[in-house]
């Protein structure tokens, strides 16, 4: 019996090539996209230059100002709170703004034989490149001047900066990498364009926030939330710099381990998340799912509108609001601020009934540049445009979808404030002052959405005009505003006269009466003459509609 033949194992190499660092690569791979993309383009070298000066010169103050709090008593206090309002920051921006460094988009190096954790170390030190970190850097450093009293809370800062740092990177990319399915479908875009709203809403809880804090005593307030957040991490970081500077060793040990801990927990959940994203396939990729079995059931609240084309509108531009991003965006954004500066103001001590025309003056902005809105798809309803009373129908539906809306949200915000700041007498005073203003702006948003129509792009999600028609837009909007107000001047001359002289006082609720007349006359008026100056512009406003 002949020997079995073996396969003769190959010669092992002479020499073994080590694989090249990742990290290194991907830091000089950011630094020269950065580099390319400022190339060719004045006005993004002047964007991004002036975006780092600003960065610079408000962190340098910043810094400056956290470092004036050494040695005071509260000081403690606002840092480790603004450590955990930056860790929100650096967790929500990502869905926010989900296309601010599509250099890190993980799913972009899915199709790559590279390992989740290198990768993860690559990604982590590119993304400490950038302005943001640079900012986030400075205020790091200002907290842990300012409650570093000595020795040994020098040394905890030492540790601090890094580790605030890097928590609030790997935070950033940890989220952005769990929810990159997300960022990139419909949904997570409306999420990303409903940002305004929160931002809005943020702005006006923080000005309500600091002029508590400026009352004697209001950083007193801020301490029992201090004692919970500075165990929570990020936060730790700079609360176990408080600690130590005060003595309590045992503290800031605890927190430094508690920072730690939930640094190599972010890491160890990006890594998860990354290896679950390069290893599943992507839902673009799968079958189409069974259409919804209760899907298009019936009319619905759609058969209350009215029949032929009136209907036909009201119905396509309420669906624009239901189901496209921005337009969502708009709407969403607009009842929200619309309601929460009279109701803010009225909280603080400040409101005025009157301010309830902030919230029909927000809907009425919706009016301008109609056509615009449809974009691209505008020439389809071009088509259907052939004469004056045609174009007149179509804005009147247009109108008649928003006044919808709007006419019982107004009545909504102007009952609120009446009941916050105690003033329901004046109640049909300001309802009437309101619904004039919604008229008014009915009337100029239809002149100019034909006078200076302008394109929405589609492309991103804070694109809200096309390049070179900023000015229409602009034009459009605020001279809108400005007619808006001379419109009115007869209603707001009967409320002003009516409030400041007392025995007509008893005559102010026919204010309501006049602004609903008002309102009609001028919302007639403003479409009956936008009509005619569209008919003969259908050309002009459907090149510029789809310019974008």
């Amino acid at each position: 019996m002949s020997a079995p033949v073996t396969a003769a194992a190959p010669a092992a190499p002479a020499t073994a090539t080590a694989a090249p660092s990742l990290t290194p690569l991907f830091v000089r791979l950011k630094l020269s996209l950065l580099k390319n993309g400022l190339k060719g383009s004045s006005k993004r070298k002047a964007a991004w230059f002036g975006t780092l000066a600003l960065a610079l010169v408000v962190g340098f103050f910043v810094t400056l100002g956290l470092a004036l709090l050494h040695g005071h008593a509260h000081a403690g206090t606002v840092v480790v709170i603004l450590a955990a309002i930056l860790a929100l920051a650096w967790s929500f921006m990502p869905l926010f703004f989900p296309s601010g460094d599509e250099t890190l988009d993980p799913s972009r190096l899915v199709m790559l034989p590279l390992r989740p954790r290198p990768l993860v170390r690559a990604l982590l030190a590119s993304s400490l490149v950038g302005i943001g970190p640079l900012f986030t850097l400075c205020l790091a450093v200002g907290s842990v001047v300012a409650v570093a009293r000595d020795a040994a809370g020098a040394v905890f800062a030492v540790l601090a900066v890094p580790l605030l740092l890097l928590s609030y990177v790997s935070l950033a990319r940890a989220v952005a990498t769990a929810n990159v399915r997300l960022l990139s479908s419909r949904k997570g875009r409306d999420l990303a364009l409903l940002s305004g709203l929160l931002i809005a809403i943020g702005a006006q809880v923080a000005n309500f926030a600091s002029q508590r804090l400026f009352q004697p005593g209001g950083l007193a307030h801020l301490e029992p939330a201090e004692a919970v957040v500075r165990w929570l991490p990020p936060a730790s970081a700079v609360g176990m710099v408080d600690s130590a500077s005060k003595g309590d060793y045992a503290a800031a040990g605890a927190q430094l381990v508690i920072t730690l801990a939930a640094l190599a927990g972010l890491v160890w959940f990006w890594e998860r998340s990354l290896t679950k994203l390069m290893v599943t396939p992507d839902g673009s990729t799968l079958a189409a799912a069974a259409p919804r079995a209760d899907r298009d059931s019936g009319p619905g609240l759609w058969a209350l509108l009215p029949a032929g084309r009136t209907g036909a509108v009201m119905q396509r531009t309420l669906r624009y609001v239901l189901r496209d991003p921005k337009t969502k965006s708009a709407w969403v954004t607009a009842l929200a601020v619309g309601l929460i500066v009279p109701v803010f103001n009225a909280l603080q001590g400040t409101g005025s009934l009157y301010l309830a025309c902030f919230g029909s003056g927000m809907l009425g902005i919706q009016m301008y540049n109609q056509f615009g809105q449809d974009t691209s798809a505008f020439w389809m309803v071009a088509q259907t445009l052939s004469s004056p009373r045609d174009v007149f129908v179509e804005m009147r539906a247009r109108a008649a979808a928003l006044a919808l809306v709007t006419v019982p949200y107004t009545v909504l915000v102007t009952a609120v404030t009446a009941g916050l700041v105690g003033n329901w007498a004046y109640f049909p005073t300001a309802l009437g002052l309101a619904l004039a203003l919604l008229g008014a702006m009915l009337c100029t948003g239809a002149l100019a959405s034909v006078r200076f129509p302008y394109s929405i792009p589609t492309d991103g999600a804070f694109k809200n005009v096309a390049p070179g028609q900023g000015g229409l837009a602009w034009l459009s909007i605020f001279g809108g505003m400005l007619a808006s107000a001379v419109i009115c001047a007869p209603v707001v001359t009967a409320t002003v006269y009516f409030a400041t002289t007392p025995e007509q006082q008893s005559l102010a609720w026919t204010v309501l009466p006049l602004g609903i007349v008002w309102a009609a006359l001028a919302a007639w008026a403003g479409l009956r003459l936008a009509a005619p100056v569209a008919a003969r512009r259908i050309p002009e406003i459907l090149a510029a509609v789809s310019k974008g």
